[in-house]
C-alpha cells in the first residue's frame, strides 16, 4: 500500500511536477483528476518533476466520482481553507487519499459538504489566502509518512 496524492483540476504546471518529486521521493501515488489545466507535455511540468518522472505512479481520472468508484474502501481527507479541522488533529494510516483542489479556487464546495468530517486545512496567520499548493501536499504527505513511522523510508 502507499498513501494518495489527489489533484482535482490542477492548473499550475510547476505545481504538478513538484508534487510529482514528492510521490517519486516518497512513494506516494499521484491522480490527476481532468481538466488538468495544462498539457501534460509542458516544459514546466517536466522541468519541475526534473528526471523522476519514471518513478512517479501516476493515474489520470475524468472525474473524482470516478476515481472514488476505484476505491470503494479509501479514506480521503480533504485540504481546504475553509474547514477548521487542522490536518494534525487526524490518525492517518497508509493507503489514504489526500485530495486538493485547484490553485485559483481550492476543491468545489459541494464536495467540503459533502465529507464534513474529513476536511482539513494547514494553520496559517490572516496575512495570505492560502500555501501554495504544492507545499501544501508536501506537509501532509511527510505528516502521514511521520505518523506511520516512515515505511520503506531511509532515515
Amino acid at each position: 500500500m502507499a498513501f494518495h496524492i489527489v489533484l482535482v483540476e490542477p492548473e499550475i504546471p510547476a505545481n504538478t511536477g513538484n508534487i510529482a518529486r514528492t510521490c517519486a521521493a516518497t512513494g506516494t501515488h499521484l491522480h490527476l483528476v481532468r481538466p488538468l489545466g495544462f498539457s501534460t507535455s509542458d516544459s514546466q511540468l517536466k522541468r519541475a518533476g526534473l528526471d523522476y518522472w519514471h518513478s512517479v505512479n501516476i493515474s489520470y481520472h475524468d472525474s473524482f466520482a470516478e476515481l472514488q468508484a476505484q476505491y470503494p474502501e479509501g479514506r480521503f481527507y480533504f485540504a481546504s481553507t475553509r474547514v477548521s479541522k487542522r490536518y494534525c488533529d487526524y490518525q492517518f494510516r497508509d493507503g489514504d487519499f489526500f485530495v486538493f483542489g485547484k490553485e485559483t479556487k481550492g476543491l468545489p464546495q459541494e464536495l467540503l459538504d459533502a465529507n464534513p468530517d474529513t476536511g482539513m486545512r494547514m494553520p496559517m496567520t490572516d496575512k495570505v489566502r492560502s500555501l501554495n499548493l504544492a507545499n501544501s501536499a508536501a506537509i501532509v504527505i511527510y505528516e502521514a509518512l511521520r505518523q506511520t513511522g516512515f515505511p520503506g523510508m531511509e532515515g
